[in-house]
Formats: structure tokens, C-alpha cells, sequence
């Protein structure tokens, strides 16, 4: 007997200036299946195309899945203003593609990410990879970046259906009761 399909599509984005991941998955909040995955990479072309090539693909990856809902990892921690700089313009154009594909955009931490995925928010990238690839029943290992974009759709995914302020605080700063 086959299983009934599942109900809601979640494109998980992990915004960079050099490589973006996303992953689509198919969801009912408690099972998942990864849909696609892959990586934008824009390599050494000038600041502005860099940006163009961001917006377009993930626009080409929202309009070829028709995901419902995209979950965006938040930009918390950069070594530099400068790569903070780049890192929340490329995260805005992630977002413009999205919103301009009609989509509701969520934003997730990436403690809250770890702590939804793997069960602690400390988490290294090849637990992340690794219990990805485990929930999603993945023959092979993702990228760094292909994971981290699964990972936060299925962090999304966790979180459905539980209100705003009732999901999981990266930290004692975040937490509202």
C-alpha cells in the first residue's frame, strides 16, 4: 500500500557570497523527503553579479518547485563587517527571489537549526551532514552547503504548526515565554 503524499514543500536556503545551498523537501511536519538539492556558486565574478546570479537561481529553483513556504538561516555571526556586509546582501537577495516567487519566508538561527537537526545547538557541520542525510534517508553524504540548506528546511518542517514565539530560542536572549 503506498503512503499518502505529503501535504507541504519547504525550500531551505543557506545564503553565502560564494555558495548559497538550497534543499526542497516534501513534508507533514513529522515525515520529510528531500525533493532537490544543490548549490549556487558565483565563484569570482564582480560584487553586483554575484548578486544577479543569487536572485536568479533561487528565483529558477522557486519557480521550477513551487515550494510553499522557504526558511532562511539568519545571519548571526561574521568575522568581519565586511563579510557580514556581503553575507546579509546576498541573504536579501535570497529573500527578494523568494518573496518575488510568492513565497512566505521564515528566518531560523543556526543554533536553532543544529538544536531542531542534530539536538544541540553546538553542533559541528559533519553531525549536521550526517543527521540529514540519516533523516532524509539520503544515499550519499550532502555538501557543507546542500546539508546546511536541508537542514534548515527540516528545522522548518519541526516547527510547523508551533506559534512563533513557542520555538526553539537560539539562545537566553532570544527566549520569550
Amino acid at each position: 500500500m503506498s503512503q499518502p503524499p505529503l501535504r507541504h514543500r519547504v525550500l531551505g536556503i543557506d545564503p553565502g557570497s560564494r555558495n548559497t545551498g538550497y534543499g526542497v523537501i516534501d513534508t507533514d511536519g513529522q515525515r520529510s523527503i528531500c525533493i532537490a538539492r544543490g548549490c549556487v556558486r558565483v565563484g569570482q565574478h564582480a560584487w553586483p553579479d554575484r548578486l544577479g546570479l543569487i536572485f536568479d537561481q533561487v528565483a529558477a529553483v522557486v519557480a521550477e518547485h513551487r515550494p510553499h513556504e522557504m526558511a532562511v538561516e539568519q545571519l548571526i555571526f561574521a568575522r568581519d563587517a565586511t563579510a557580514a556586509l556581503k553575507i546579509g546582501q546576498a541573504r536579501g537577495a535570497v529573500l527578494c527571489a523568494g518573496l518575488k516567487g510568492g513565497v512566505v519566508v521564515h528566518e531560523y538561527s543556526p543554533k536553532s537549526v543544529k538544536l531542531a537537526v542534530v539536538g544541540t545547538g553546538n553542533a559541528e557541520k559533519f553531525q549536521v551532514q550526517q543527521m540529514v542525510r540519516v533523516l532524509l534517508s539520503l544515499s550519499d553524504q550532502p555538501g557543507e552547503d546542500e546539508a546546511d540548506a536541508l537542514a534548515i528546511a527540516l528545522c522548518h518542517a519541526h516547527s510547523m504548526g508551533i506559534p512563533q514565539r513557542k520555538r526553539a530560542a537560539a539562545s537566553w536572549r532570544d527566549f520569550r515565554p
